[in-house]
């Protein structure tokens, strides 16, 4: 499957928030930019500090992402974990993904959240649940390693 990259860039900043947040023709509280991404405010964060970083290009999802944008952009968002930690004298950071299900604007998102000892997100995100058995949990790392490229 080619990866979902929107050709059109005006078309795509009247059409994603994202694209439009990038390009500075949205509003947002933005933190910090470089070639490949931006980093700005949630507007509806986990805890105060919470931020998204995305692609400037035009993404849905990690597995859209070309890989020569994948060290540029982690690299990006490592800078931007570092930075949350540092200027929030957070404890650490929660750093995820949503993959399309739970994925609220369709554009590559990575959360970074300032987390504090005691500060209560357990299970926020997802469900914990258990394997059955070791033949279980290795049946599912095969399936998983069957396809791996």
């Amino acid at each position: 499957m080619a990866p979902t990259i929107v050709a059109d860039r005006l078309a795509c900043v009247s059409a994603c928030l994202f694209c439009a947040i990038a390009s500075g023709s949205a509003p947002a509280f933005m933190v910090a930019s470089c070639d490949s991404a931006v980093a700005f405010l949630d507007i509806r964060p986990v805890f105060k500090g919470h931020l998204l970083v995305t692609p400037r290009s035009h993404v849905v999802t990690l597995p859209d992402l070309p890989s020569s944008e994948l060290a540029p952009y982690f690299g990006f968002v490592q800078a931007v974990a570092r930075a949350v930690e540092t200027g929030l004298s957070a404890g650490g950071t929660f750093v995820a993904i949503n993959n399309k299900v739970s994925q609220s604007v369709p554009h590559l998102h990575t959360h970074v959240v300032p987390r504090t000892k005691g500060d209560g997100l357990r299970g926020f995100f997802w469900p914990r649940t258990k394997y059955e058995s070791d033949d279980e949990a290795r049946s599912y790392a095969e399936k998983i390693a069957a396809v791996m490229p």
